[in-house]
């Protein structure tokens, strides 16, 4: 493959960082770097706790257990709404159900990919509690408004931020603007640790409620809670992520803005170069930041033009068999999963006609944390705009 969706993520560095924690023999699990990486990502981020775990989808699955457990000083209760965006990713939704909430679909905006906020003022009934909102790939939607709708409707705000550690609306990280801010450390993502993920909030009662749902219920390590301590407080999973994945994470951390520059320069020698060729005639469009926003870009999502929509089954075969890696945009209108007639998640048989769009026209390629030379651009340029030759 030319040019993957993921390239090899890992440096000497980092590899070094694992074995020396293997090499340690005791504490494979989390122990005191896991403690340390925590601690690095909330002063990063600006925020007062966080807690590592074993994915970003159990960071998700650990934000709505939170909102429903009865140490909740403001709890949400089963069946109640959580409002969230078509364009999401298959553990931004399920935890909303798994907690036994009712989830609420919403209509995303076309030129950020993000939350539709007027679709969303339209879905709010008294039975809202929480909105969930998905930063998509380095971007966002307008957090102001955001806010001031969570404000007034008193609302429980969790930001899936997965995608978009690093990114900037104003002056404040994405992640730390709600309740609860969730991020992942897989293999494709801003930093990666192989696995791993980060849940993040500013309310000690809710960093406790976390804390003990993480590992099993009990209160080991917490406040008075003794070392080998076996006492229960609470219900629980076993979401823990080791020492090995920390250390791998914990060193990435350390360049991720770095990294966010490369990705960032190597975007702009993209575009750059298909809109000066010659054979450039918009074709394709590309996702802009919210003004806003300073993005820390993870993919690199492409619409192409209604004019080549037939086109596209036959362009992606094309990019794919020339060695470009190609994949949907997140998973689409998720609504149009199977899982979704599966669980009959869409019963009013409502339309979400911009999630449609970006589905039907939108796929996008890798974004790289490593600077990328002109015959790679070249390359990519000349097969990017082929869409309306094939």
């Amino acid at each position: 493959m030319k040019y993957p969706l993921v390239d090899y993520p890992f440096s000497k560095n980092d590899i070094n960082s694992g074995r020396k924690i293997l090499s340690m023999g005791k504490f494979i699990t989390m122990n005191k770097v896991t403690r340390e990486f925590e601690k690095r990502f909330a002063k990063y981020l600006g925020v007062k706790y966080a807690l590592m775990v074993n994915s970003g989808s159990s960071a998700n699955l650990l934000a709505l257990f939170a909102l429903i457990n009865p140490k909740a000083k403001k709890r949400v209760k089963s069946q109640d709404e959580c409002i969230i965006p078509t364009i999401c990713w298959s553990t931004s939704l399920w935890p909303i159900i798994q907690a036994g909430l009712k989830p609420v679909f919403v209509d995303v905006d076309l030129k950020t990919f993000n939350i539709n906020l007027d679709d969303l003022k339209r879905k709010i009934t008294k039975k809202t509690k929480a909105i969930l909102t998905v930063h998509v790939l380095g971007n966002s939607t307008n957090m102001d408004e955001l806010k001031k709708i969570v404000k007034k409707r008193n609302l429980n705000l969790i930001e899936d931020t997965c995608e978009s550690l690093g990114s900037k609306y104003g002056s404040k990280f994405l992640g730390g603007f709600g309740r609860f801010g969730t991020f992942s450390f897989y293999v494709s993502h801003q930093i990666s640790a192989g696995e791993g993920g980060m849940i993040v909030c500013n309310d000690y009662n809710d960093y406790k409620i976390l804390y003990s749902l993480r590992s099993h219920g009990w209160d080991r390590g917490l406040n008075n809670g003794k070392k080998n301590s076996f006492n229960f407080i609470n219900s629980g999973f076993n979401l823990r992520p080791m020492d090995i994945t920390a250390a791998i994470g914990l060193n990435q951390f350390k360049r991720l803005n770095q990294m966010i520059k490369i990705r960032s320069n190597n975007r702009k020698l993209i575009i750059d170069s298909i809109k000066n060729s010659n054979d450039w005639n918009n074709q394709i469009d590309f996702l802009d930041s919210n003004k806003k926003v300073k993005p820390s870009w993870f993919g690199m999502p492409i619409l192409i033009n209604k004019r080549y929509i037939s086109k596209k089954s036959k362009f992606l075969n094309y990019l794919n068999k020339n060695g470009i890696e190609t994949r949907p945009i997140i998973s689409g209108n998720f609504i149009n999963q199977p899982a979704s007639k599966l669980y009959k998640l869409n019963k009013r048989r409502e339309t979400f006609k911009n999630a449609d769009q970006i589905e039907k026209r939108g796929f996008f390629i890798g974004l790289h944390p490593k600077k990328i030379n002109k015959n790679l651009v070249k390359f990519l340029t000349k097969k990017l705009l082929m869409v309306d030759k094939i």
